[in-house]
């Protein structure tokens, strides 16, 4: 496994397209599918309720809570498929980790509109390791409205068993989006590693 910088400005990012075996990539994404307790929670936007566009799961370390979009999310204990990529993943970014999110987008109708990861649990300068399953979808970055530098977006496109570590800047300055798409495309799992600060 090999981590290739991304060059953007303000932004530090790196990818590993084989950070899994195709085979692996391929067993977890039954095994997680199959284990993960799944949610379809209700998230505020624009002061009313709306169904999110994918099924999620947050797991963790105890008092890693995370809350984003009207929601707080108490962390489910480890599943030992998660406790091993934790592993994997912590040994690849060079930093620990202590939850993660999962997101499940079941076919192209689900996706994630633009965001940044920046809570304030996060830290000012979180790292976040990003590992794809299953289907391949197109990840986008933007500059953030107003914050960001002058430069053009940025489309990847993240196979099963690539890992995508954002660092530095990079969600202080840039937005990230999974756009819903119309191709007919299988089911992707994605995790997102985080550290919960102050537990």
């Amino acid at each position: 496994m090999a981590l290739t910088p991304i060059v953007l400005p303000q932004a530090e990012l790196w990818l590993a397209e084989d950070f899994l075996s195709p085979a692996e990539a391929a067993a977890l994404l039954i095994e997680l599918t199959a284990a993960v307790a799944w949610q379809q929670q209700p998230i505020r936007l624009f002061g009313r309720e709306v169904p999110q566009p994918r099924l999620t799961a947050w797991y963790g370390d105890p008092g890693a809570a995370y809350q984003y979009s009207g929601l707080k999310l108490p962390p489910l204990p480890w599943l030992p498929a998660l406790l091993a990529l934790r592993r994997a993943v912590e040994a690849a970014a060079g930093v620990p980790f202590n939850s993660v999110l999962l997101n499940l987008y079941r076919s192209g109708q689900d996706g994630m509109g633009w965001h940044a990861d920046d809570e304030p649990e996060l830290g000012p300068e979180p790292v976040i390791a990003s590992l794809s399953l299953g289907s391949t979808r197109r990840f986008r970055l933007r500059p953030r409205p107003g914050r960001g530098p002058a430069h053009p977006p940025l489309t990847l496109e993240l196979p099963a068993g690539s890992l995508l570590i954002m660092r530095g800047l990079t969600q202080r300055c840039w937005q990230h989006a999974l756009p819903k798409t119309a191709r007919p495309v299988g089911p992707r799992l994605n995790l997102t590693f985080r550290l919960i600060t102050g537990v």
